[in-house]
C-alpha cells in the first residue's frame, strides 16, 4: 500500500523504514520508549491485549478519529472502538476477526454427523456423543492456554469480563456455562485438552492433520493456517456460524486483532494518519488484506462484491467447502466485542494460568476456581 500511495501521491511521498521484533521484544520496546521518551517508532503495531497498557496516563499516540471519518460508514464500528478511549481513537485494525466454526466434514459425514444440524451446544454435545460412539475420537479439543472459548460464549450471552467502568467481574453465567459444558464434554470423552494449550500453534496443527479433532472455533483468520500449514487438507472442511446455548443469541464474536498507531511524535503525524487509515480501511486497502492475508476485513463493502466473494481462484476461497463469506454475511449484525480495559491482562492470566488448567486439565469445581480468581484480581483493582 506504501508504494500504491507514494506512486499516487507523488507531492505527499512517505518513507518508512520497516523492522520486524519478536512480540515481547517489540511490545517492551515501545513501553521503554514511552516511559522514557525516547525512541519511539512514527508508526508501529500494539496487539490487543497489549494495548490497556499504553491507554494510562498521557497517551503517547496521536488521536485518527477524523482520519477514520471518511472510512467510518463501510467499517465495523466495534473494530475501532476497542482501540478507543474516552472518545479519541489510536488504532487502526487490519481485520475483523469474526469467531466461526471449523467442521472437518469428511470425518463428521464418516460419523453420520451433518454439521448443518448443529444450532445449539446441545446440538453440538449429542453429535459429539455419536461421533465418540462411531469413532472412538474426540470431535475437539478444549483450550488451556487460550480463552476463545470463554469469549464465545460471553458474547452469546452479551457478558463481558469487565463493567464499563473497567471493573473486573469473572463469576458471570457466560463463563460459568462454558466451563461446566467443557468439562463434562472432558469427562465423557467428547473433547480433550489441546496439545500444547490451544489449537493455533504447530502441535495444533499436526493434531488436525491427524484427525485428532473435527469441529473448533476459531477467528476467521486461521483460515490462513489452514492454506499455510494443512495444504493437504483443502476440501475436506466447512465454515459455519457458532452454535449458542439458546437459539436467538449472537453466534460470533471479535477475536484477537493489532491496532497500528501513529505517535504523537513522528515528523508528520498527519500525514501519516492520511495514508494509514486510507491503507487499512479503504475498499482498495481491504481488497488487498484479503487476497494477501485471507482476513475478514474491516471494510464490509468486500463482502458484498461477488467478484470477490465470488472469486474460485482465490486460495481461501478455494480451500473451503464452503464459502467463507457466506457465513460472514450470515453474522454480520452478531458479531460482538470483548472490551479491552486495563485489568484485562490480569483477567487473562488468572483465567489462562489457573481457571482453565483447575477446570478442565485438573478437573476441578468450576465456581471455587472462579471465585479464587475473582480474589485475585481484585488484589489488582
Amino acid at each position: 500500500m506504501l508504494d500504491i500511495w507514494n506512486r499516487n501521491n507523488p507531492t505527499k511521498r512517505i518513507n518508512i523504514d520497516f523492522s520486524n521484533l519478536p512480540y515481547a521484544e517489540m511490545h517492551n520496546n515501545v513501553t521503554m520508549a514511552v516511559q522514557t521518551g525516547r525512541g519511539m517508532p512514527d508508526i508501529v503495531d500494539i496487539e490487543i491485549s497489549q494495548f490497556p497498557n499504553f491507554m494510562r496516563g498521557n497517551i503517547a499516540f496521536y488521536p485518527l478519529n477524523r482520519f477514520i471519518e471518511p472510512y467510518r460508514a463501510t467499517t465495523v464500528a466495534s473494530r475501532i472502538a476497542i482501540y478507543a478511549k474516552d472518545g479519541q481513537e489510536y488504532g487502526v485494525p487490519t481485520n475483523v476477526g469474526a469467531t466461526v466454526m471449523f467442521y472437518n466434514v469428511e470425518l463428521l459425514e464418516a460419523a453420520g454427523v451433518d454439521y448443518r444440524a448443529i444450532v445449539t451446544w446441545d446440538d453440538f454435545t449429542a453429535a459429539g456423543r455419536q461421533y465418540r460412539q462411531r469413532t472412538g475420537k474426540p470431535i475437539t479439543t478444549v483450550d488451556t492456554a487460550g480463552h476463545d472459548w470463554l469469549s464465545v460464549s460471553m458474547a452469546a450471552h452479551r457478558e463481558d469480563w469487565t463493567n464499563a467502568a473497567g471493573r473486573a467481574n469473572i463469576e458471570i453465567a457466560s463463563v460459568r456455562n462454558m466451563l461446566n459444558l467443557q468439562q463434562g464434554w472432558v469427562r465423557d470423552g467428547i473433547a480433550v485438552t489441546s496439545p500444547g494449550g490451544h489449537v493455533d500453534m504447530e502441535t495444533g496443527f499436526a493434531n488436525i492433520l491427524a484427525g485428532g479433532l473435527a469441529a473448533f472455533p476459531k477467528a476467521m483468520w486461521f483460515m490462513s493456517r489452514f492454506v499455510n500449514y494443512m495444504p493437504e487438507m483443502a476440501g475436506k472442511w466447512a465454515i459455519a456460524p457458532l452454535p449458542v446455548f439458546q437459539r436467538g443469541q449472537p453466534r460470533s464474536v471479535g477475536v484477537g486483532g493489532t491496532g497500528t498507531v501513529i505517535s504523537k511524535t513522528a515528523k508528520n503525524p498527519e500525514l501519516l494518519a492520511e495514508f494509514l487509515c486510507w491503507a487499512k480501511l479503504s475498499r482498495l486497502g481491504n481488497e488487498k488484506i484479503w487476497e494477501n492475508l485471507g482476513f475478514d476485513t474491516c471494510n464490509t463493502e468486500i463482502w458484498s462484491d461477488t467478484r470477490i466473494t465470488q472469486d474460485r481462484s482465490n486460495k481461501y476461497i478455494a480451500y473451503f467447502r464452503t464459502n467463507p463469506f457466506d457465513t460472514l454475511n450470515a453474522i454480520k449484525n452478531e458479531i460482538g466485542m470483548i472490551r479491552v480495559q486495563q485489568i484485562n491482562p490480569t483477567i487473562h492470566e488468572q483465567i489462562n494460568t489457573n481457571v482453565l488448567v483447575g477446570v478442565l486439565q485438573d478437573m476441578g469445581n468450576v465456581d471455587a476456581l472462579l471465585r479464587e480468581a475473582q480474589r485475585l484480581i481484585n488484589l489488582e483493582q
